[in-house]
C-alpha cells in the first residue's frame, strides 16, 4: 500500500471515531423513560445516622481512707462578717447601664444557621389526569432527562433537604419541565411549561399544574 492509501485510511478512521462520539453525545442528551420507585416519603429525607463513637475507658475511683478509731473534734466555725454595700452613685449607674444593654444584645443574637444538604437524585411524582396513571420516579441531578407518559420531560438542576435546625423537614428541588411528544423529535421543539423550585412540604403551591399533567417533588435521595 502506498503512502496515499495509508493517509486515506487514517482519515477515514478518524471520521468514523468522530461520528461515533457525536452519536454517543446525542444519545446522552435524549430523555430516558421514567421507572417507578418504591421508596416511601419518610425514608427519602431521613438524615444520615452518624457513626457510633467508642466510649472512653472509665477511671476507677480511688479507695477512701479508713474511718478513725476515736472521734475527731470539729472546730466551731466563726460567723461570717456581714458587709453592707452602699448604693452606687447616679454617675456609676449611668456608666454601668450600657454594659448591661450590650450583654442583653449579645444574648439575643441568634446562632449560625445550619447548611442544607445537597442530594444526587430528586424523587418526583406525576399523574396523568386523563388516564389516571400515577408514577413516582427518580431524576438524577445534572443527568439525563426523564420522560413521563411519552410526552412530559423532567430535568433536575438541584435537590437538597432542610437543615437540622429548621422547624419543618422539607425537600427542595429545582426542575425544568418540558413537553415534547415522542416520535416528532425533529419536527417539534420542546416547549417549557415549568422552571423553578418545588417544595415537598407544599406541593399545591409550588408543583406543576397543567391541563393534562400534575407533578411535584416528593423528596431527595443520596
Amino acid at each position: 500500500m502506498n503512502l496515499r492509501g495509508v493517509f486515506a485510511a487514517g482519515v477515514a478512521a478518524a471520521a468514523v471515531l468522530a461520528a461515533g462520539g457525536v452519536v454517543a453525545s446525542a444519545l446522552n442528551d435524549l430523555p430516558q423513560d421514567a421507572r417507578p420507585v418504591q421508596d416511601t416519603t419518610a425514608e427519602l429525607n431521613r438524615q444520615p445516622t452518624p457513626p457510633a463513637q467508642t466510649s472512653a475507658p472509665q477511671e476507677t475511683a480511688p479507695e477512701a481512707a479508713p474511718a478513725p478509731a476515736a472521734p475527731v473534734a470539729v472546730p466551731t466555725p466563726t460567723p461570717p462578717t456581714v458587709v453592707i454595700a452602699e448604693a452606687p452613685a447616679e454617675e456609676d449607674a449611668e456608666e454601668e447601664a450600657p454594659v448591661e444593654e450590650k450583654a442583653a444584645t449579645k444574648a439575643e443574637e441568634p446562632g449560625t444557621p445550619g447548611r442544607r444538604q445537597r442530594r444526587r437524585v430528586a424523587i418526583v411524582e406525576a399523574v396523568d389526569k386523563i388516564t389516571a396513571q400515577r408514577m413516582r420516579f427518580e431524576v438524577e441531578v445534572g443527568g439525563r432527562p426523564v420522560r413521563f407518559q411519552r410526552t412530559l420531560i423532567f430535568t433536575a438542576r438541584a435537590c437538597e433537604v432542610s437543615a437540622p435546625d429548621e422547624q419543618v423537614e422539607d425537600a427542595i428541588a429545582y426542575l425544568d419541565v418540558t413537553i415534547q411528544p415522542r416520535g416528532v423529535l425533529q419536527a417539534a421543539e420542546p416547549r417549557q411549561i415549568f422552571r423553578g423550585w418545588m417544595f415537598a412540604s407544599s406541593p399545591a403551591v409550588s408543583g406543576l399544574q397543567h391541563p393534562i399533567y400534575d407533578a411535584w417533588v416528593v423528596g431527595c435521595k443520596a
